[in-house]
């Protein structure tokens, strides 16, 4: 899950405004910012190298240390920790821990393979991304819908009001990260528009990763807080 995970976050900033839009929107991909850093540690490498030849069906990773089960205790921690010392406050920690915790469920229906820890344990998640990429998506969707809904009444609710345009940009993302999931579901850009084999340095996979997670979360954080109060 991509976009997915985001939204969970907008909906813990609504709770807990005092705990900054950045922090929840980082705790809500923790796991996947983690397996960007463990794939430069050499310990969770990421295939296929080049963007252009990736698919959600054929994207290839063990995700030992960043979405397994056990480390998963780990990574809660040290969220509610950081929570606690940035914030000072228990309820912005557990805030914090519970999309980390989220992040973990959601893959399960939607996601990669995930294992209790290691390949050779048992595997605890459907894995559609390989098996199914399409259904995968559709409970992205569909989670997607629900959660933004749940979102923007409760703004509503509060007396808070968003211009359509503003409204549109926020819920544009989430367009996006459907659409940019469906377009690489089984087909590869290579394989869709024929591009050539190359290798100018800004094709390569995880990179390209990185620089799309970065860019959601600095959008997000410069257009979800664009709002008014009655």
């Amino acid at each position: 899950m991509l976009a997915g995970h985001f939204a969970t976050a907008l909906i813990a900033n609504q709770k807990f405004p005092k705990g900054t839009l950045i922090f929840f929107l980082i705790a809500s991909q923790l796991q996947d910012l983690l397996w960007f850093t463990f794939h430069y540690l050499g310990l969770e490498q990421t295939g296929p190298t080049d963007v252009f030849d990736t698919t959600l069906r054929n994207l290839a990773v063990d995700m030992l240390y960043s979405h397994d089960l056990l480390p998963q205790i780990f990574w809660v921690l040290i969220t509610f920790l950081a929570g606690k010392l940035l914030f000072k406050n228990t309820k912005i920690a557990l805030a914090g821990a519970s999309l980390v915790v989220v992040h973990f469920v959601l893959d399960l229906f939607s996601g990669h393979a995930h294992h209790i820890f290691g390949a050779e344990t048992q595997d605890i998640a459907l894995g559609l991304y390989a098996s199914n990429p399409f259904l995968a998506i559709g409970i992205e969707a569909i989670f997607i819908v629900a959660v933004l809904w749940y979102y923007f009444q409760q703004e509503a609710k509060a007396g808070i009001q968003r211009t359509a345009k503003n409204k549109a940009s926020v819920i544009g993302l989430f367009v996006f990260g459907i659409v940019f999931m469906l377009s690489i579901a089984t087909t590869s850009f290579r394989e869709l528009l024929g591009i050539p084999e190359f290798n100018m340095g800004f094709n390569s996979n995880v990179p390209t990763l990185i620089l799309t997670y970065v860019a959601m979360i600095l959008y997000l954080n410069h257009f979800v807080p664009k709002y008014e109060r009655q």
